[in-house]
């Protein structure tokens, strides 16, 4: 995640531009870059590090002075952070700064490479500057309309051509961007926060819209250059709240951020339909190598680790053990030079495992990272890294870095299972494609079950305890959907598999104690439901999580909550997001900090 600006106004740009960028840092801050016009020219800025290294790089070497400009921090998503990787980046007449991903950079930069262009960059946001270029035929809106139509991704792009003085251009297609309104000046940005300061009057621009500002005015056309008329709305946010892009807590506005988190993490990730996971140092030949993985990871990491293991063995037929990190140096585990560590980490600092990690080494086993913290501890110590692109999460019970973690962990065992033999080429290429889907269904699921969801959590919240169960990949789903009530509205409640029932913990069942099964996996379906109508016998309130089409009777299920129905197994995909929703909704209505639950802190630096 990266974040853009814009300014066109009698203000100093450079100072509007920096002052923006500064209340968008929370997006990326590994590098940073202005475009400004001065004196009909465009002058670039850009600095590796965080926005202050730009600023005293301006303050030694001169910074662009002019009235209308862009500019970017940045949240690396291709290529090293670097002078040379940060925004913007520039074609011979065309300058611009981008936030998102562009799916088909290697096809497009492929074919300008043919046609003799060349590149100073790794990342994909040149390869957008030098296609507009390519094309520019002195028309900005119809160069942008033609760059459209080739480019895919998640994308919004500020744009300055050389020969436009004065005018900043912008588009946009899934990644977020609004335009100010002032007095007399106008402004691009990734969020209210950045123009708060100057405006609080905004347009939302819609996928595939261009804004032209210009003149201290906003025009808009659509992609067939028709303009179009957009009402001007108005946040009435403080700054704090502002930055939550108008949601009441960061935990529900990174649960609508799910589907762009996971559309980040795999596309750079998958090549002609097929997982490819060269870029993180991962070939075929060394996924056929493995005698065993260890997955080793905590808390909530950890549950995506339990997912990836039914997953690999599933697919791949490679064991799999999951370790918590904080216990596993301790049990003296047998591993050697034929095995793979994961570890798993959010933060890319966890100290547990970090240790593990360190051990895992010493032992000779080969190392894979899966983390969101670029340049962590974590990363920099494994042999092989693979970075999931949720951008920052800032509420500490987690939900889109779960939900990338879960998507890696499903490339690698598609990638795993076809290197070893396991799976066809087709049959890869099927699943490859199911998760490619799976973004769109769970902003589905999100839009449709935000209101059930919100209704059933009245019914836990004067609850002392309940329980979660379910079998398979629906047990992992469970321990996930347990931690996050339990951690943000302090309602004590556990995961069990469901068959474990009745070896004790049914005893615990009380009249009116929720139970919340979780029914995903078809397969298991018959055995499940004999074990809800087995609490349900016992007085248990029942909360079933099942797909659309799941035949559930009458009697079992006091609630059912029904998702949408994929490839059974990329059901967690799905199936967990009415499990985020209830904890959220069950903390809010508990009067809890959500964001900032008591004694917990988003990266567990301590052992």
């Amino acid at each position: 995640m990266c974040g853009i600006v814009g300014y066109v106004g009698p203000r100093d740009c450079s100072e509007v531009l920096v002052s923006a960028l500064s209340k968008l840092e929370y997006r990326g801050y590994d590098s940073a870059g202005i475009a400004v016009f001065e004196d009909d020219k465009i002058k670039v800025a850009k600095s590796k590090g965080r926005l202050l290294d730009l600023v005293d790089k301006m303050k030694k070497e001169g910074r662009p002075c002019g009235h209308a400009g862009i500019g970017h921090t940045r949240w690396a998503t291709h290529g090293e952070p670097s002078d040379v990787n940060s925004h913007p980046h520039s074609g011979k007449r065309v300058t611009l700064v981008h936030n998102g991903i562009i799916e088909n950079y290697k096809e497009i930069k492929q074919f300008l490479i043919d046609n003799d262009r060349t590149f100073l960059s790794d990342t994909d946001t040149e390869v957008v500057a030098q296609l507009l270029d390519f094309y520019y035929d002195g028309n900005p809106i119809k160069t942008i309309h033609k760059v459209l139509r080739e480019v895919r991704g998640s994308f919004a792009l500020g744009i300055v051509f050389a020969d436009h003085p004065g005018t900043v251009y912008a588009t946009r297609c899934e990644s977020p961007l609004i335009v100010g309104q002032g007095l007399g000046e106008c402004f691009i940005a990734s969020d209210v926060p950045a123009i708060i300061q100057y405006t609080k009057d905004y347009y939302l621009l819609e996928h595939d819209e261009i804004a032209v500002l210009k003149n201290g005015t906003v025009s808009f056309c659509d992609l067939h250059g028709r303009h179009i008329e957009k009402d001007l709305k108005t946040a009435d946010w403080d700054p704090d709240s502002a930055e939550k892009g108008g949601y009441e807590h960061y935990m529900i506005k990174e649960i609508h951020e799910q589907p762009t988190s996971i559309k980040t993490t795999i596309s750079p990730r998958i090549e002609n339909g097929m997982p490819d996971l060269s870029e993180c140092g991962i070939t075929p030949q060394m996924l056929k190598g493995y005698r065993q993985i260890y997955i080793v990871a905590c808390g909530t990491a950890m549950h995506a680790g339990m997912v990836g293991k039914y997953v690999i063995e599933k697919l791949a037929r490679v064991p799999v053990i999951v370790d918590i990190a904080s216990e596993f140096r301790y049990r003296e585990p047998l591993i050697n030079e034929d095995d793979l560590v994961i570890i798993i980490s959010q933060s890319g600092e966890t100290a547990d495992s970090k240790a593990a990690l360190e051990l895992s080494k010493e032992l000779g086993a080969k190392t894979l990272a899966i983390v969101n913290g670029k340049g962590s501890s974590i990363a920099r110590a494994a042999e092989m890294v693979i970075y999931t692109h949720a951008g920052p999460e800032i509420a500490v019970a987690s939900t889109k870095a779960y939900m990338v973690q879960i998507s890696v962990m499903y490339l690698l065992a598609f990638e795993m299972a076809y290197a070893n033999g396991k799976i066809t080429e087709e049959e890869c290429a099927k699943l490859t494609k199911s998760l490619m889907s799976t973004p769109d269904y769970i902003e589905k699921t999100i839009e449709d079950l935000i209101d059930d969801c919100q209704y059933i959590s009245t019914k836990l919240i004067t609850a002392d305890s309940l329980m979660y169960i379910g079998r398979g990949l629906d047990y992992a789903l469970s321990m996930e959907g347990s931690l996050k009530l339990k951690e943000i509205s302090y309602i004590h409640s556990e995961a069990y598999a469901a068959g474990e029932l009745k070896h004790g913990t049914i005893s615990l069942i009380t009249d009116g104690m929720p139970v919340i099964a979780v029914v995903t996996q078809n397969t298991l379906m018959e055995k499940t439901v004999s074990n809800i109508k087995e609490v349900k016998a016992r007085g248990a309130m029942t909360i079933i999580v099942c797909d659309q089409y799941a035949n559930i009777e009458g009697d079992v299920a006091d609630y059912v909550i029904r998702v949408p129905q994929i490839d059974e197994i990329l059901m967690p995909m799905v199936g967990i997001v009415p499990l985020q929703l209830l904890a959220y909704y069950t903390s809010v209505n508990r009067g809890n900090d959500v964001d900032k639950p008591r004694n917990l802190a988003k990266s567990v630096t301590v052992e």
